[in-house]
């Protein structure tokens, strides 16, 4: 079942981090948003793995924002982890980050992701598109049914 009010953000910038939150609050999503600096732990948290042993890994987040350079493991590889996983394949992930190669976004797509964003430099614009991505896939997008 699919917590409909946490935000899974897989992010190690903490400056990402502090604009992301600004950007939903100022949206007023409602949304919690749960940090994840590393991919590992992204994995850990998803699967009930690790410091996160014990967790309800029927309680999946509505959405997963995911950089793509990350420490341990990358966004890629996180990516994969969680479309080859029966019970997170159906999780939508939007892959945001700083990179607008067309290698990255090609590579990602055919990972799975639901969408790719490059982060905007400047913080109004950064809140503008956190907003477009809450109204979208937390309000407007119908996800599927749990497995």
């Amino acid at each position: 079942m699919m917590s409909n009010k946490e935000i899974l953000l897989v992010e190690d910038n903490p400056d990402d981090v502090e604009l992301t939150r600004i950007a939903f609050d100022e949206a007023g999503s409602g949304y919690v948003i749960r940090v994840m600096s590393d991919g590992a732990q992204a994995l850990d948290y998803l699967f009930g793995r690790g410091e996160h042993a014990g967790r309800d890994i029927t309680d999946l987040p509505a959405l997963v924002l995911l950089d793509l350079n990350l420490p341990k493991l990358n966004g890629r590889e996180v990516l994969q982890a969680i479309r080859e996983n029966p019970a997170t394949r159906a999780l939508p992930v939007v892959v945001l980050t700083t990179s607008a190669e067309p290698m990255d976004v090609g590579s990602v797509y055919e990972l799975g992701a639901n969408s790719y964003i490059q982060k905007p430099v400047e913080f109004e614009r950064f809140v503008d598109v956190v907003r477009q991505i809450g109204l979208y896939w937390l309000v407007l997008n119908q996800p599927p049914a749990p497995i």
